[in-house]
């Protein structure tokens, strides 16, 4: 190999490193992620009072509360799989007069073997624990959903699929 190719590959070389060099010290200066000093407010939290206890507020008085028109509108999260009408199955059962109603009872409906030996009935507080997260409830059950985590849209659903069957 001559001098000059020898000269030209080292200059390659060392040139792309310097351009890393030069563009990591510019970064540090226009990105610096120093301290700028001693801060100026300081927030002080005092512990000898205990924490304000919040009420809890029972699984009743939230039924009686439910808004029947937000939970029309939480249903649509749910109506891709299920329909309203009694005995319209589709991917899921329908849920026409599903509250009170035996689980995996829809007829005409193919239930996982896991949902059919669920057991039980679809009471209120049971629908609520099903749907913060369907699959905690009934291990290997074929819904999908991943859950509704606020009770208020919880209640109000229930309330809504409660007031469709006489």
């Amino acid at each position: 190999m001559d001098t000059m190719t020898f000269t030209k590959a080292a200059a390659g070389v060392l040139g792309a490193f310097l351009i890393l060099l030069m563009g990591k010290w510019a970064a540090d200066v226009l990105f610096s992620t120093g301290g700028h000093g001693e801060q100026s407010f300081v927030i002080e939290l005092e512990t000898d009072e205990p924490a304000e206890e919040v009420a809890e507020v029972s699984f009743d008085e939230l039924m009686a509360s439910a808004d029947v028109e937000k939970g029309a509108s939480v249903f649509k999260k749910c109506s891709a799989c299920h329909k309203l009408e009694d005995g319209a199955n589709s991917t899921g059962p329908y849920l026409y007069g599903v509250v009170g109603r035996p689980v995996a009872s829809a007829e005409g409906f193919g239930y996982s073997d896991e949902m059919a030996g669920h057991g039980g009935e679809w009471t209120p507080e049971h629908l609520s624990e099903f749907l913060t997260k369907p699959s905690d409830v009934v291990p290997g059950t074929t819904m999908s959903f991943a859950g509704l985590k606020k009770v208020e849209d919880r209640v109000n659903l229930i309330a809504y699929l409660d007031s469709l069957d006489n």
